[in-house]
């Protein structure tokens, strides 16, 4: 796997500067990511010079295929293994996902013979940049996601359920190349709009409702992220008005995306927008965040985060309004950092449809 040994390059090319020897890969993203390997259980020990898989006999004509070019342990005994590997190799400092629990830390500690050092996000901030072919994965997966949201506005209809949306599209994206999804869709309608994260009912779509769709669906690995609402039916005026505040807050701050701004000057750009409105207090979650093998993926946009945009990288904006007792209203696309700017990968209508 090509790509796969060029991602490890880059790895083993930060251990200088680390002052580490090897890196221990538990995570199961990150070791798909470095090896390709699509098993669901082992880890990977990278040195230097090498680079070892470790896993079990389930998986031993697997490797075979995905891994053949890697040192492969079969064992049930995991990091005992690598702790061999390392004493072997003379390791002096490996390091370690953060993210491990504590069993794994404890048993590190007690039977490493070098020493260990923690690390957060290492290989994450690798993801977080994406090459040629995982760009081309991403931007195939939100031209689905753009049909998908054609597919529930032409089939939508009053006495539906939030479930049946969710469910029809969820059927309708699996039919055309998606392989699962990333996180469980969003349909709201009417109240439920206000709640940025409820989740579908059983509630029916009743003429009058507004309703929002957020969903992202895995197509070869890679994932997309869009929101879109709309409404059956006509809208009163503060509807609308909230609408094309969300619209242009989301505009602005696609439009400031370039390399080398940071995710709290995008949040800002677009937040001051509604605050001046008046509707600051109902946008309560951060602008947009990275995506690619997992729904959230660095680099993340938000009033916190000093994170700073690099070309390559792939972030959702999604500002969003909820004003209980009237309605909310988020719009979502996803975008790519490039060296020039920026180029929104999803296309779906942003116009408030009124069906």
């Amino acid at each position: 796997m090509v790509m796969a040994s060029s991602r490890v390059k880059k790895l083993q090319d930060k251990f200088s500067g680390l002052k580490i020897d090897g890196f221990l890969v538990t995570d199961p993203l990150n070791i798909y990511y470095l090896s390709g390997f699509t098993g669901d259980a082992g880890v990977l020990l990278i040195t230097e010079k090498d680079k070892y898989l470790i896993t079990d006999s389930r998986f031993e004509e697997q490797i075979k295929t995905e891994n053949p070019d890697w040192g492969s342990v079969i064992t049930r005994n995991y990091l005992k293994n690598a702790c061999e590997i390392a004493a072997k190799d003379h390791l002096a400092a490996i390091g370690f996902e953060n993210t491990i629990d504590y069993a794994s830390y404890d048993f590190l500690d007690e039977t490493a013979l070098c020493d260990i050092v923690p690390f957060d996000g290492l290989v994450e901030q690798l993801r977080s940049i994406k090459d040629e072919q995982e760009i081309a994965l991403i931007k195939k997966s939100c031209a689905l996601a753009d049909d998908g949201f054609r597919f529930v506005v032409e089939q939508l209809q009053a006495g539906q359920t939030e479930l049946d949306i969710a469910n029809d599209l969820d059927h309708y994206m699996k039919k055309h190349g998606a392989s699962a999804q990333s996180f469980e869709t969003i349909v709201a309608s009417g109240e439920h709009t206000t709640w940025p994260h409820g989740t579908a009912t059983s509630r029916q779509i009743m003429t009058g409702d507004l309703i929002t769709l957020d969903y992202g669906y895995f197509v070869d690995g890679y994932t997309s992220d869009v929101t879109r609402t709309f409404s059956l039916g006509e809208q009163n005026e503060q509807v609308k008005e909230i609408y094309q505040l969300v619209l242009e807050a989301q505009q602005a701050t696609i439009e400031a995306i370039s390399a080398g701004v940071s995710g709290a000057h995008l949040d800002e750009v677009g937040r001051s927008l509604i605050e001046k409105a008046g509707y600051g207090k109902y946008f309560n979650h951060g602008m947009g965040h990275g995506i690619g093998l997992d729904i959230h993926e660095l680099p993340n946009v938000g009033q916190r985060f000093a994170d700073i945009m690099q070309p390559g990288q792939i972030i959702t904006i999604e500002p969003g309004v909820y004003v209980p007792g009237v309605g909310g209203v988020r719009i979502e696309d996803d975008v790519l950092v490039t060296e020039s700017g920026y180029d929104v990968l999803t296309h779906s209508d942003k116009n408030l449809l009124e069906l």
